[in-house]
């Protein structure tokens, strides 16, 4: 899975930071080998048709937000049937792939990549407002209270979490009580702070064909 993980970002030619804090160290595969698999360093990758560079930012954003096809597919045609009544057709998907529970669990630090939090929403580790939700594309809203389930709070996986955490930066329409282990929703997710490396408008017109 590792090895998978890290083929995904070199073959899309960027760092998409799949593998939370690793990919800031000199481990990353993107440090060691920043070149597409079963290339070689020096040879030199053709250019992208149109359709290759649309295709290309599809994939950066559907694997940043560890979704399927069918998933990331239907949030988009969401957005593009709603064309003239939505304001910032970018803006406003970010903010439906932001207001994901597995996201939301990433972005308060309890896990250190999106591929984590969506385990321990799916496992149940996690409670929406005092409820066991297990359901990661579970979309927040302002005045959610999220946190880990006290029964499993105790877990190594969490052992360690309150130093890590103290390290974290959490999004501004986020709050975190670092004590209680419960972040907040007190506003709403943007596209200027999520800071994709993505060309959302091409995601569009890809889908658009």
């Amino acid at each position: 899975m590792k090895k998978k993980t890290c083929k995904i970002c070199r073959r899309l030619g960027t760092k998409l930071f799949l593998k939370g804090e690793r990919c800031l160290t000199a481990k990353c595969a993107m440090v060691k080998r920043p070149y597409p698999p079963g290339l070689k360093g020096k040879r030199r990758k053709p250019p992208l048709s149109e359709y290759g560079k649309q295709l290309r930012e599809k994939q950066k954003l559907r694997h940043i937000y560890n979704l399927e096809e069918r998933q990331f597919k239907n949030y988009v045609e969401e957005i593009l049937a709603k064309r003239g009544k939505v304001k910032d057709a970018a803006e406003a998907l970010i903010k439906i792939l932001e207001s994901r529970l597995d996201n939301v669990v990433f972005r308060l630090g309890f896990a250190v990549s999106r591929r984590q939090a969506r385990q321990l929403v799916s496992h149940g580790h996690i409670l929406v407002n005092e409820r066991k939700i297990d359901i990661p594309s579970y979309l927040v809203q302002k005045g959610d209270c999220i946190k880990v389930k006290p029964t499993k709070a105790k877990k190594i996986l969490f052992k360690r979490l309150k130093q890590t955490l103290a390290r974290q930066k959490i999004p501004s329409w986020l709050q975190l009580d670092l004590e209680k282990l419960e972040g907040k929703v007190i506003g709403e997710p943007s596209l200027k702070e999520a800071g994709v490396p993505v060309e959302i408008s091409t995601i569009f017109e890809f889908y658009s064909r």
